[in-house]
């Protein structure tokens, strides 16, 4: 059987990019990578090569193609139902993926002001009214998740798993614009800092080249 195939942007900026990426790596499930930098002169016709939708992620498994990052982290469920990227029980599982498609469509705010740029530290910049609401709503989420199904690990349902990726790529802006996170948050942040695929994409990240001007300038 050959193995997965995941198409990714550039690590510093592509958040979507790395949710399947963290599941796949932290599952510990192989698969090949083909990075495409963004934002050039030629991506779009490299992309178009390799993503129906034209954009990253997508994951290509033989002759099928999966784009989305949701879409994508679904259907390695289906795949590796042993890894429980999913929680097992219904009415949690059902909790997992309410917050996860809420991170998949929602914080339109956060995206906008605290966009994704790992190497980046800009404390204190991009504090709108409605970012501060993503982010008193972020917190809330991971608040209620670890009280209520933490109780087997250090993510919000316990052990890692699919709605975990939706959100680290939340961690790391955090990082980057200096949210100051308290309790059962500043634990969680903490714990999904130290995951091992976390590091090895961030590593990845600071070693690259490319700069996305667009991302790069200060509010």
């Amino acid at each position: 059987m050959p193995p997965l195939t995941l198409i990714t942007g550039n690590k510093n900026y592509s958040s979507w990019s790395m949710r399947p990426w963290l599941v796949l790596r932290q599952a510990g499930i192989p698969f090949e990578e083909v990075r495409i930098p963004l934002y050039r002169p030629g991506s779009e016709i490299d992309l178009a090569k390799w993503s129906p939708s034209g954009k990253v992620p997508a994951l290509h498994d033989g002759d099928i193609r999966v784009w989305d990052s949701l879409a994508i982290c679904e259907y390695l469920n289906e795949l590796f139902p042993d890894k429980q990227l999913w929680p097992a029980d219904a009415a949690t599982r059902a909790v997992a993926r309410s917050v996860s498609a809420e991170m998949h469509a929602g914080f339109g705010a956060l995206r906008e002001h605290m966009s994704m740029n790992i190497r980046a530290r800009r404390p204190g910049q991009g504090r709108t009214p409605e970012c501060l609401a993503d982010i008193e709503r972020i917190v809330a989420i991971w608040t209620d998740c670890r009280a209520r199904f933490g109780g087997g690990g250090d993510f919000l349902f316990g052990r890692f798993g699919i709605a975990d990726a939706m959100y680290a790529p939340v961690v790391l802006r955090f990082q980057t614009y200096g949210v100051a996170l308290e309790g059962a948050a500043r634990d969680y942040a903490d714990a999904v800092l130290a995951l091992p695929a976390l590091q090895a994409w961030v590593a990845d990240a600071v070693a690259e080249t490319e700069r996305i001007e667009k991302f790069e300038r200060d509010e």
